[in-house]
């Protein structure tokens, strides 16, 4: 039988300033590990700690534009535009550009922080 979510949880994001993230599918909403569904919100100026997930992830950029750097440099990813990761590649995600950006983040497997391995700051 088909699951209907019915709303969101705002989930705590790591990073210098406040982001929102809404979480529709994933651990904390629907008790789901396979797979994760986020739609997220970050204000100019926000960078969160470099990682190195397990799982990989696919972005979709509905306004605004992320920075997503890597080993070999970084990739502006502006509206209407989208970007995969792959687990075990070193990223960093920020947003430092005027307005910030929004956006939908999947991941296979998953998110989970025990799966992030995020850089310490």
């Amino acid at each position: 039988m088909p699951t209907l979510i019915a709303q969101p949880t705002r989930i705590t994001a790591a990073g210098n300033k406040p982001k929102l993230i809404d979480e529709y599918i994933g651990q904390v909403n629907s008790n789901t590990s396979t797979v994760s569904v986020a739609h997220m919100r970050s204000p100019e100026g926000w960078q969160e700690p470099g990682q190195t997930p397990e799982f990989d992830e696919y972005t979709i950029v509905l306004k605004g534009a992320i920075r997503v750097e890597h080993k070999e440099g970084n990739v502006e990813v502006r509206a209407g535009r989208a970007i995969i990761t792959r687990g075990g590649e070193w990223i960093r995600y920020s947003t430092p550009g005027p307005g910030g950006a929004e956006y939908i983040a999947v991941c296979l497997p998953g998110f989970s922080p025990d799966t992030v391995h995020r850089d310490s700051e």
